[in-house]
């Protein structure tokens, strides 16, 4: 059937996802839970699950021990077999993982590399990665699609790379490259975007209806909305450039960067020539910082103090976003956790100062929960979208006819 709103199939496809939907948001869930969290039939929920099963797309499992009277209710679990592979490309790294619903990591792995990629490399590169974990990691996988989490403007309609400053791509067709390198359908979105996404959904910001979201990575740093529980786009999909704005810097000799943009003072580069590193992923970033704050020494100083600078530039940023946009969360991701998490009280002291008293009493400052895995779980969030919006269409794609 072609209507797919008020007949008999579209309500039934709704139901499927909605389904679905449940059970990768909250887990494994009794029938039971279903049936009361959907207020459909015991049956219903029956029929729904056992179709999902027969995707490939859950599990049912056997009840766990209740002392309930009466018959326990089969649980029902995302499939351990079904992933997405996520993908973030960067200056110094690509990133790839298997992702499974409900955001679980199934597998992982980071690609040094010592120049700038392209497109088509990204694209070999997630090739050779998945044929490597279908040989050895995960020789039962099936791959739902291809995610990728990109530090640039992608555009909304299309998923074109239009700018991607520090990787130097332009109008970019990753995904076109992604998909006939590994034959399977791609979704591109910005890394920051997909980000706030995951922790919205997952992690530090889950039943936060109104956050901002700010990322730190080797390209800079960008930023996802949340409003009224929904991702913020813009007309493009370009919203979100925090990077991109002119900070306000209150004393000139904490400037870098004459005429530079945020991302220019707050940097990550700045923090890894400060402890000695040339690359470092985050974990081994934050703990160069924390062995040497701990040290004595000038050394420790100077580290100390960049990172006093660059908390001082980054609290007037979040202070603007929290006027603009009267979050009630704001989250940190990538170094800038790492920033805040060296001295939380006086981030968020700083900026309460310099956001109007009204706003400022209504929002928290928190850094990302979901820590690395945050932009693995964005990407793969929007390499499941099709699947999670109507499972019948992915699984019998004729259907949709």
């Amino acid at each position: 059937m072609s209507d797919r709103n008020g007949s008999f199939d579209g309500v039934h496809r709704r139901n499927l996802a909605r389904v679905l939907g449940l059970v990768h948001l909250e887990g494994p869930l009794s029938r039971a839970r279903l049936t009361a969290l959907t207020g459909l039939n015991r049956s219903t929920i029956a029929a729904l699950a056992g179709e999902l099963v027969d995707f490939g797309l859950v599990e049912e499992r056997a009840p766990d021990p209740t002392n309930r009277v009466g018959r326990p209710s089969p649980v029902i679990a995302p499939h351990p077999a079904l992933v997405a592979v996520a993908v973030n490309p960067e200056v110094d790294a690509v990133t790839l993982a298997a992702v499974g619903l409900g955001g679980r990591i199934a597998a992982r792995r980071r690609i040094d590399v010592d120049g700038l990629v392209s497109p088509d490399e990204v694209a070999r590169l997630t090739a050779d990665t998945i044929d490597g974990w279908r040989s050895h990691e995960l020789p039962d996988a099936r791959f739902a699609g291809v995610g990728l989490a990109v530090p640039g403007l992608v555009r909304a309609a299309d998923g074109l790379v239009r700018f991607a400053p520090h990787l130097e791509w332009r109008d970019a067709p990753v995904r076109a490259f992604v998909e006939q390198a590994t034959g399977l359908p791609a979704a591109v979105g910005n890394d920051a975007s997909l980000g706030a996404i995951a922790e919205h959904l997952f992690g530090a910001g889950r039943g936060v209806d109104d956050l901002v979201y700010l990322n730190g990575g080797a390209s800079g740093i960008g930023g996802g909305l949340i409003v009224h529980g929904r991702p913020v786009g813009g007309t493009s999909g370009y919203a979100g450039e925090f990077g991109q704005n002119r900070p306000g810097i209150a004393a000139s000799v904490d400037r870098r960067a004459e005429g530079g943009v945020l991302e220019d003072e707050v940097s990550r580069t700045r923090l890894l020539e400060a402890v000695g590193l040339r690359s470092a992923d985050e974990p081994t970033l934050a703990a160069a910082i924390r062995d040497a704050l701990a040290a004595d020494g000038e050394r420790g100083a100077a580290i100390a103090d960049e990172l006093d600078r660059q908390r001082r530039i980054l609290a007037t940023a979040l202070a603007n976003a929290v006027n603009v946009l009267n979050p009630s969360l704001v989250i940190l991701g990538g170094f800038l956790a790492t920033l805040a998490d060296q001295d939380p009280e006086a981030l968020r002291a700083a900026v309460a100062a310099q956001a109007m008293p009204a706003a400022a009493e209504d929002v928290d400052l928190v850094v990302a929960a979901l820590g690395e895995d945050r932009l693995m779980i964005g990407a793969a969030e929007a390499a499941f979208a099709s699947l999670l919006a109507d499972p019948l269409a992915a699984a019998h794609p004729a259907a949709v006819e």
